[in-house]
């Protein structure tokens, strides 16, 4: 393989450099290439580590594996669809549904007719009325309802509890 060095671009001319500041073109002037201290260069040859070349090995082998496989080798076997294809029928629905919606959607609504609407208002009947009634005066009762007027009542016990000397006569039998 031949390569082509480029040839290099023309100097610039002195009016094309950039203006340098005196003491620093003084310096510069003054500039002992002496005073520069040795450096040894270093070349950097980065080579493939052996994990590198074992990767590239085994994918290398894989790809000519995969181009070089026998299809002959391959059983034929029998596939069934877990989601075939709808038929006409399901088809069909789905597009008098799909126009049913359009149609809603886009309804013209200057078509339409005026029409006046009458309000039925239907008050109940005398017998609900006074059921209403006197659920109400109930509930007045019970919420105004007067305890002054209550009478005083005595209970009576008429079956006491045994004493204790009952309960142990029955212990002692």
């Amino acid at each position: 393989m031949s390569c082509t060095i480029p040839a290099a671009p023309a100097p610039p001319s002195l009016k094309d450099l950039p203006k340098v500041a005196g003491d620093f073109k003084h310096e510069l002037e003054g500039f002992k290439s002496s005073n520069l201290k040795n450096a040894d260069t270093v070349e950097k040859v980065v080579l493939p580590s052996a994990e590198d070349v074992a990767a590239e090995k085994t994918e290398k082998a894989l790809i000519e594996g995969i181009e070089r496989f026998d299809t002959s080798k391959l059983k034929h076997t029998l596939t069934q669809e877990k989601n075939p294809l709808p038929d006409k029928e399901v088809v069909q629905q789905e597009k008098t549904h799909q126009t049913l919606l359009n149609g809603v959607a886009q309804f013209d609504k200057t078509t339409m007719k005026h029409a006046q609407t009458t309000e039925k208002v239907v008050l109940p009947d005398q017998q609900v009325i006074e059921q209403e009634k006197g659920q109400r005066q109930l509930i007045s009762g019970i919420e105004n309802f007067d305890n002054t007027k209550l009478k005083h009542a005595e209970t009576q016990e008429k079956n006491p509890l045994p004493t204790k000397e009952t309960i142990d006569q029955e212990k002692s039998a």
